[in-house]
């Protein structure tokens, strides 16, 4: 095998890459402030030289789980569409969103130096939300099921002012409520 071809990562590195981004994720998640390299690598069943060797610094580790959140959301628009009529697509969308604003309250700090720093490209992220948020009112629109006239940098402000407002786990049913008036006003009204 030639040295400049790279090798697959075996599949238990593979895995304990995977069980500790959702071990992040999830820790991210519930904080309040930054979870300890240490605590992610416990709460994941790996020693903190597994969690290193895959993420050498917590920057790496931040970049990963917030990389993978908007790979998420991406893609979720375009799964959600295959399975659900536009309007249920763009609404478990929202919740979608809702769990990535959430994922930021334990990373924050890093986020936002590595934001400042040029590290994490916020312009492509927001491209590529919009262009989520896009895809599914157009389904929406060509179903005449979504209203024409909203357009997706409308949708983002809400979703953030939303979840700014209703934040927390607790504020759960706050932000169901808000999310689901929201829907009601990108419906189309019937003519009169």
């Amino acid at each position: 095998m030639p040295a400049a071809q790279s090798r697959r990562p075996r599949a238990d590195a593979s895995r304990n890459r995977q069980q500790l981004l959702d071990v992040a994720t999830q820790l991210f998640a519930a904080a309040d402030a930054e979870p300890s390299m240490r605590a992610i690598a416990t709460e994941a069943g790996v020693g903190i030289a597994t969690l290193y060797r895959h993420f050498p610094t917590r920057e790496s580790l931040v970049d990963a789980v917030y990389q993978d959140q908007v790979l998420r959301l991406t893609a979720g628009a375009r799964e959600l569409l295959a399975e659900l009529d536009p309007p249920e697509a763009l609404r478990r969308w929202m919740d979608l969103f809702g769990d990535w604003i959430a994922t930021k309250n334990g990373m924050l700090d890093t986020l936002l130096a590595m934001v400042e720093s040029g590290e994490i490209a916020h312009a492509h992220t927001r491209t590529q939300l919009l262009a989520a948020i896009d895809e599914l009112l157009d389904a929406g629109r060509a179903s005449g099921e979504l209203r024409g006239d909203v357009p997706a940098e409308d949708i983002a402000a809400a979703l953030i002012g939303i979840f700014t407002v209703a934040s927390s786990p607790a504020h759960k049913a706050l932000a169901d409520r808000l999310l689901n008036l929201l829907m009601d006003g990108l419906r189309p009204t019937p003519a009169r």
